[in-house]
């Protein structure tokens, strides 16, 4: 049932805000909820007494740039989701199916093979990224058009290679030292947020989900087909490229500060659609902020439910499998997707 959008972006920035407080809670040292909100109110004025002083270093060093890491990341993966679902009219897309993901992890495992700083490693992954969705183009265009079902096929092609790649690099990588490090960084993490992480991923983040939001309505004309887009005036070949290099900068930059994060792309859309409805204006606001909290309570989940912290692969499909098993059970298999 369709819920009043103003009243759903109403409570799922409430939940947002509540998960935050909550995520900035828990941890090997506990803060109470008041002292946490005594701290962020303070972050702006500076006013905050001595007795607070390890709970804000506590938070305002690991915990606050953690969330927001989390936060940007997983809005930014669900909003991109959205749009690829609309794109290529088939809600079981995400944005792993272009490749994206396996080359940006190529290159962080690579400038970690070869020593390089957490920086460089960031930079090397995202320029590995974007450079997977310059061989998905390549590829796709081969025949001289470029069609949806192509740019599918040579996503899962990029992907495969990149995959074969990072194989090869764990196969070579020192086992004490580099294999150990390209394993827990595929696995993903947001263990090591800082300033720094936290600025790259804004700086990719925000402007991409804008760009998205204002794409809004031409993906709405062209899931109902590219002829019906076309006679809507819509440039569905600029469109395509347009919304598949913001997914590409999306997902790159995520897998660059936090390694590999799957299935955030393709069950948030599904959690918050049921709710605002299928119009992309709606869905992708509402979508970056579910996608927002989901990710945070899972990188929660990672670094409070034992002694050594779990990778964020391993919570999102524990959480995600069960959750999109449910919802294809709630829609009556596959039916609805051809709707």
């Amino acid at each position: 049932m369709v819920l009043g959008y103003r009243l759903v972006l109403f409570l799922f920035t409430l939940l947002l805000a509540v998960v935050v407080v909550i995520s900035l809670t828990v941890g090997r040292y506990p803060i109470p909820a008041s002292e946490v909100l005594a701290i962020l109110f303070s972050m702006t004025d500076g006013a905050l007494s001595e007795e607070h002083s390890v709970a804000t270093q506590v938070v305002e060093q690991l915990r606050l740039p953690r969330v927001l890491l989390a936060g940007l990341a997983g809005a930014g993966l669900s909003a991109a989701g959205v749009a690829l679902q609309s794109l290529f009219r088939n809600p079981l897309v995400s944005p792993d199916i272009l490749g994206i993901s396996p080359g940006a992890a190529f290159g962080g495992a690579l400038a970690i093979t070869l020593a390089a700083g957490s920086l460089a490693t960031v930079a090397a992954a995202f320029v590995s990224g974007i450079g997977a969705i310059a061989l998905v183009t390549l590829i796709a265009a081969f025949n001289g058009r470029t069609s949806t079902l192509a740019l599918v096929l040579s996503g899962v092609v990029t992907g495969a290679l990149f995959n074969a790649l990072i194989s090869l690099l764990t196969f070579l990588a020192d086992v004490e030292s580099e294999l150990p490090a390209i394993l827990y960084w595929l696995l993903g993490s947001f263990a090591t947020a800082g300033p720094e992480k936290l600025l790259i991923l804004a700086a990719a983040i925000l402007p991409s989900l804008l760009l998205l939001r204002l794409l809004a309505y031409k993906l709405n004309t062209i899931a109902m087909g590219e002829e019906d887009a076309r006679s809507l005036g819509t440039p569905v070949v600029a469109l395509r490229w347009l919304t598949l290099l913001t997914v590409a900068v999306i997902v790159a930059a995520s897998v660059a500060v936090a390694g590999i994060i799957g299935w955030v792309g393709l069950v948030v859309p599904h959690l918050a659609r049921p709710l605002v409805g299928a119009d992309n204006r709606k869905l992708l606001p509402a979508a970056a902020l579910l996608g927002a909290s989901f990710l945070i309570v899972v990188d929660t989940l990672c670094r409070s439910l034992s002694s050594s912290e779990i990778p964020l692969s391993v919570i999102t499909a524990l959480i995600g499998a069960p959750l999109f098993m449910l919802l294809l059970r709630r829609a009556g298999g596959l039916g609805w997707a051809r709707a």
